[in-house]
């Protein structure tokens, strides 16, 4: 990726000021370029808990400048990334990641709040770069740039519009047109839980997943370890609500985890303020950029949380993005067509292996739920998911170069 500066500033317009397009903006304005944020809270506020932030998104936030604010708050993962049994917490399968990551790939991973990652990234967007409380209504593209209504009648032009508004994307919809998601079936649960109330198993410094006959759940530790985020997966039933912040009983959360190991039920009975959403499956799609217009993050490819590679996949698209708009700085449009090249195939794999995993996860007790348990012992899952962690911009610019 580029050390210099572009040659000419392209005046970038992102609606979103989520980890994705503030990310953007890092990057756009430390390539030089003209950015504006337009968010449409009055003020950042991230809802949600934990994420992991796993080395392909570590050595992006290097790169921003913001690598040790983060990790001031973020946890490292050191004691593992580890498969539990669900009936009884025997281990299927550990990862040592505080020395493999290292080696395989020279970063470490982190787990952290959702909250924490948002400022810190925050911090290294230029003030007067981030417009608060404005809703884009409307955006129009014609041949020589972009222009965007706010709800207070305000217009903004730009050369290029980013939607990073997330997976219910105003200017998708302006570009690819509305499409309804599917029911998946599934819905999901989130909570925190104070450290000082949680079992020891929740404590260690792991990426925990329990897995189980249609169900399965995952915690670590957040906040210099404050906090146990806890996030699980469960069938639907009549349940279609799409929303970060719906809460449910915790009864009803109980419930669905009734005959688990007795230290996950520990767990759960401690959970503050339990979330409830419903999963909702969006297919990828063929096409992100038109014209003046792109997308990036979970406007572009909404995927299921498996992988937990959200937020990752979002800072690889803001910076890739503003790579090729530095490359073809006198040419924005072709430059959001090799932004969109460089990123579709791999945002699109990722997708359908999240979606692959809620089978694999939630197999009943039998013989393909041993078969499975018996690949995750021989196997090596960090290896094998070396392509998503090893992954450096710098390196798809060169390969995509030379191809």
């Amino acid at each position: 990726m580029p050390e210099t500066k572009a040659t000419r500033a392209v005046k970038v317009a992102v609606v979103g000021g989520g980890i994705g397009g503030l990310s953007a903006a890092v990057f756009l304005s430390q390539q030089g370029h003209e950015v504006t944020v337009f968010e449409q809270a009055p003020e950042l506020t991230e809802v949600g808990a934990g994420l992991v932030m796993a080395p392909n998104a570590v050595r992006l936030l290097r790169r921003m400048g913001v690598l040790d604010r983060f990790t001031a708050t973020a946890v490292q993962l050191k004691s593992g990334w580890e498969f539990r049994r669900w009936e009884d917490g025997t281990v299927l399968s550990a990862e040592d990641l505080d020395v493999r990551c290292q080696e395989l790939f020279g970063e470490h991973t982190y787990v952290a709040h959702r909250a924490d990652l948002v400022e810190t990234i925050r911090s290294a967007v230029p003030a007067d770069r981030l417009r608060l409380g404005g809703r884009v209504v409307s955006v129009d593209q014609d041949a020589d740039g972009v222009t965007l209504v706010l709800d207070d009648g305000t217009t903004h032009v730009a050369e290029v519009l980013v939607g990073a508004d997330g997976v219910h994307s105003m200017v998708r919809d302006h570009v690819v047109g509305s499409s309804s998601a599917e029911y998946s079936g599934m819905c999901a649960f989130r909570a925190l839980v104070p450290a000082d109330k949680a079992p020891e198993v929740a404590k260690l410094p792991a990426q925990t997943l329990w897995i189980g006959p249609g169900h399965h759940l995952v915690h670590y530790p957040i906040s210099s370890g404050q906090y146990i985020n806890l996030v699980a997966f469960a069938p639907a039933g009549d349940y279609t609500r799409e929303s970060w912040t719906a809460t449910v009983d915790l009864a009803e959360f109980q419930a669905e985890f009734d005959g688990w190991d007795p230290r996950l039920q520990e767990l759960i009975a401690q959970a503050e303020r339990p979330g409830r959403w419903a999963l909702l499956d969006r297919a990828p799609l063929k096409r992100w950029s038109y014209g003046r217009i792109t997308l990036m993050g979970d406007a572009a490819h909404p995927m299921f949380p498996f992988f937990a590679q959200g937020a990752a996949q979002s800072i690889e698209d803001a910076a890739v993005l503003a790579d090729a708009l530095t490359r073809h700085s006198d040419n924005p449009v072709e430059a959001l067509v090799e932004y969109q090249e460089r990123r579709i195939g791999r945002t699109t794999r990722l997708q359908e292996m999240s979606h692959a995993r809620k089978d694999t996860n939630h197999l009943p007790d039998g013989p393909e739920q041993r078969a499975r348990d018996a690949e995750l012992a021989d196997g090596d899952p960090l290896v094998k998911a070396g392509w998503i962690y090893s992954y450096d911009p710098a390196n798809d610019l060169e390969s995509s170069v030379s191809a």
